[in-house]
């Protein structure tokens, strides 16, 4: 991981058309901009952790729900 010291106003350039532009310094909390193509995505690291359990549960449905299913498809002949 490179790591590097930038004040508000500096800026960091991935490649040709990617700026992170430090906007703000308050306390603990950083404002940082982002300037990059629409066709590139950009997600919060945190939402996409959150997003991965979800679908994990979702996907590993309990004993429970499949059980209640299944009666709900057998009531439903």
């Amino acid at each position: 991981m490179l790591v590097l010291s930038r004040r508000p106003g500096e800026s960091v350039v991935l490649g040709d058309d990617i700026t992170i532009t430090v906007l703000e310094v308050r306390g603990d909390v950083v404002r940082v901009g982002i300037d990059a193509p629409r066709s590139l995505k950009v997600h919060r690291a945190e939402l996409l952790v959150q997003l991965e359990e979800s679908n994990r549960e979702s996907a590993s449905p309990s004993d429970d729900a499949v059980a209640s299913i299944a009666r709900a498809l057998r009531d439903r002949s």
